[in-house]
């Protein structure tokens, strides 16, 4: 069989993904494997429509596709986003229906489940027969009972092409429902921003849907309060290259070659409350918007916009979409934000959509709100962990600037470090193998549990 692999790294030959097929390739000799590199040659592809037609003939020709990349918060890399893009803008379709596909990803497994679902998503959309995912950790190719676990996954993907295997679509089609034109009405009241830095970023683009209207009705409510960037102002060159030299000082390569740092630095991290707005494109937000999240990462693992309040205003069916809901709502909890909400266009009633947007004007400036920030879910605390065990081990030497962070803020909070826990535990654990006392404690606990809760909650 000819296996096409879509490299989805924007460094090519280099990128870590590519040695898993590169060894599977080794493995199994009596197959054909094309490798191709849409991220990196991100920029051809946009504008030479010859070479991605010649990217969408092997896609045609093959019998299985591989979908290869490194995780770039919490998805794929903007570039590989882009190329995503392309290929429904283009009526790539086709080249994709009914090929068998497979998933691999390398990462510190931080969100690798959203940037897999996003892809079997696609995949879905595309008519594609999806076996399965693997997701590795960087160097797990070096450990031999992970490549015998690569290679069995791959063994399974390869006979399930050959069988022409029956899969089940996962991901329903997202709806195509009749266009609807927001047109804000003019504000019930306008709200005074004491003084409040507000910051609004768009991509309103085509096809940008209501964004600009929701925007423009949001600012509104603000009285004009409100700086508004559309992401086409800002200087982009290009997104996230993955060489890890910001890990060192947080100096990114792109430092001087255009405009984008200086918006991060001098808008973003100086506002006092933020409104990301955009519209879906196929099942996330624009490749543009990609590129903003990405590029951002020359700040490394550290939260740049802890304290401030964050909204989005969202063209689409994002109620149809709750993969791309979890992501934006980790990256406000990773980010240590105030969330204030999402407002979008899915009610098609202009009154409601008004009527949301006054209130997440109103949240965006209520002063009682100024010093809220929610405790975390499971998506920050599970979030922290992985870059807290990650830093302090493997990724230390790497990132000297996220090592720096975590020890000035007391990051690096194991709990092998309190003592007093570690004691209680060796003692009762050592009690509780006596019967009497086991019978008590198994009698009294859940008393226990709940003493001291129930001392504060009484008092006055």
């Amino acid at each position: 069989m000819e296996i096409v692999v879509l490299n989805g790294s924007p460094k090519g030959e280099l990128g870590v993904t590519l040695q898993y097929l590169r060894f599977a390739e080794r493995k199994f000799p009596g197959h054909r494997f094309r490798y191709l590199h849409p991220a990196q040659g991100i920029h051809r592809l946009e504008r030479d429509e010859g070479a991605f037609a010649a990217v969408m003939d092997a896609v045609g020709k093959a019998d299985g596709v591989v979908w290869a990349f490194p995780l770039y918060y919490m998805l794929v890399c903007s570039q590989y986003k882009r190329f995503i893009e392309l290929v429904f803008e283009r009526g790539g379709r086709g080249a994709f229906a009914g090929k068998y596909a497979a998933a691999v990803s390398t990462s510190v497994h931080f969100f690798d489940h959203t940037a897999h679902a996003y892809i079997h998503g696609i995949c879905d959309d595309l008519g594609m027969a999806y076996v399965g995912g693997y997701s590795a950790a960087m160097y797990d190719l070096a450990r031999r009972r992970e490549r015998e676990r690569w290679l069995t996954f791959f063994d399974s993907f390869l006979d399930a092409a050959r069988r022409r295997a029956p899969t089940a679509r996962v991901h329903p089609p997202l709806p195509e429902g009749a266009p609807f034109t927001y047109r804000p009405s003019p504000p019930a009241e306008t709200l005074n921003t004491g003084g409040m830095r507000v910051l609004v970023v768009k991509d309103g683009r085509p096809p940008g849907g209501n964004v600009d209207a929701m925007v423009a009705g949001l600012v509104s409510y603000l009285g004009g309060g409100a700086e508004v960037f559309d992401l086409a102002q800002i200087d982009i060159k290009g997104g996230c290259l993955g060489c890890c030299r910001c890990g060192l000082d947080n100096t990114c390569q792109y430092l001087g070659r255009d405009g984008y740092i200086d918006f991060y630095e001098h808008k973003v991290k100086k506002a006092d409350a933020l409104v990301l707005a955009g519209a879906v494109h196929d099942r996330y937000l624009s490749a543009r918007w990609k590129a903003f999240f990405d590029r951002s990462f020359y700040n490394t693992h550290v939260p740049t916009l802890t304290g401030k309040r964050l909204a989005y205003l969202v063209s689409g069916p994002l109620g149809h979409l709750p993969n791309l809901r979890e992501i934006l709502s980790a990256y406000a909890e990773f980010e240590e934000v105030n969330p204030v909400g999402f407002v979008t266009d899915e009610a098609q009633d202009g009154e409601v959509i008004d009527a949301l947007l006054g209130e997440t004007a109103r949240r965006l400036v209520d002063p009682r709100t100024a010093a809220y920030r929610p405790p975390m879910t499971f998506l920050g605390v599970g979030g922290h962990k992985i870059f807290r065990d990650e830093i302090y081990g493997d990724l230390r030497f790497v990132f000297q600037a996220d090592h720096r962070y975590y020890v000035k803020n007391r990051l690096y909070d194991f709990p092998q470090g309190r003592y007093r826990t570690r004691m209680r535990n060796l003692v009762m654990m050592t009690l509780l193998r006596i019967p009497a006392f086991r019978r008590r404690f198994l009698k009294e606990i859940k008393k226990k549990m709940v003493e001291p809760l129930q001392r504060i909650a009484e008092t006055k």
